[in-house]
C-alpha cells in the first residue's frame, strides 16, 4: 500500500498504529504490517507520499515538475471556453524556459538579456523562445 496521491492524509496510518496490529520493519520505507490472524500488508514511506519520500529522483527536478505542473494548471484555468479540446498539446517552450529560469538561483545563475544585434544575429526575438521549434525540451 502507498500513497502516490497530493496529500498526507490518504491513508489513515494512525488507524493501523494500534496494539492489536504488529509492524514489522522490512526495510528503510517498508514495512509489512500485520493482524492477528496473520493477514498483512507492506506499507511503503510509512503512508506518506511515495514520490517524495522514496524517490532517488532529486528535489529539484520535482521542482521543477511541479512548477511547469502548476503553470500548466493555471493556463488551462484561465484559458477562454474552447481554447484546449481534449486532446495531448506539448507545453509551449515560453513556459519550459521561464520555469527553468526560475531555478536559476539555486544554482546562482542569473540570465543577461541578448542585445539587439545578438538577437539578429541568432535569428531570436530577445524574450524567447531560445530554441527553434524542432528542438523539445
Amino acid at each position: 500500500v502507498c500513497n502516490m496521491g497530493h496529500s498526507n492524509t490518504e491513508i489513515d496510518v494512525a488507524s493501523l498504529r494500534t496494539p492489536e496490529l504488529t509492524w514489522e520493519r522490512v526495510r528503510s520505507q517498508v514495512d509489512h504490517v500485520i493482524w492477528p490472524d496473520g493477514k498483512r500488508i507492506v506499507l511503503l514511506a510509512e503512508g506518506r507520499l511515495l514520490n517524495l519520500s522514496c524517490s532517488t529522483v532529486p528535489t529539484f527536478v520535482l521542482s521543477i515538475t511541479a512548477t511547469t505542473q502548476a503553470l500548466a494548471l493555471i493556463e488551462l484555468y484561465n484559458a477562454p471556453e474552447g481554447r484546449y479540446k481534449q486532446d495531448v498539446y506539448l507545453l509551449p517552450k515560453k513556459m519550459d524556459e521561464y520555469v527553468a529560469s526560475l531555478h536559476l538561483p539555486t544554482f546562482d545563475a542569473h540570465l543577461t538579456e541578448l542585445t539587439d544585434e545578438q538577437a539578429k544575429y541568432l535569428g531570436l526575438n530577445k524574450n524567447g523562445p531560445f530554441k527553434p521549434n524542432y528542438y523539445r525540451y
